[in-house]
């Protein structure tokens, strides 16, 4: 079965800007977190992220990650909270080149819970930060590392 070099034209644009349409909020999203992401201080990620950077530390926060991790290539970093209202989960390392190492954003009704790997250039502090309810809440955690992650 041929199809016309019209009918072809027409499903060829139409497929475009579907795909285009699909991908405008990634890309938007992605130039709106760029800013913190290259932050290379924790309270200017977290001010570019949130637009504040007052923490409040929690208990309600549940933090998991090794004391000790003998590769920093890929030391495993699980958050969950009950809390309710829960908008999004960031990860932050304190002494990486870009502190901010993950965000996740936590849709309306769902649990806040997370697991993830990342890299740790040397021995730091991870810091998960969870909004709800337009504060941010945190959990630290000293991580000694033996073998850096983050060679460049």
């Amino acid at each position: 079965m041929a199809i016309s070099r019209r009918k072809f034209l027409n499903m060829l644009t139409v497929g475009s800007t579907a795909c285009l349409a699909l991908m405008t909020p990634i890309t938007s999203w992605a130039a709106w977190a760029s800013d913190a992401f290259n932050a290379e201080k924790p309270e200017d990620a977290y001010k570019s992220l949130f637009g504040s950077n007052e923490l409040i530390e929690s208990d309600e926060v549940k933090l998991k990650v090794p004391k000790i991790a003998e590769n920093g290539g890929a030391v495993p970093v699980s958050v969950k909270t009950d809390m309710k209202n829960v908008e999004s989960i960031s990860i932050f390392v304190k002494d990486n080149p870009q502190p901010l190492t993950a965000t996740f954003q936590i849709p309306v009704g769902t649990i806040a819970d997370i697991s993830t790997r990342i890299r740790l250039a040397q021995t730091s502090t991870v810091t998960a930060v969870i909004k709800a309810d337009g504060n941010l809440y945190s959990k630290s955690q000293e991580v000694k590392v033996t073998i850096g992650g983050c060679g460049g």
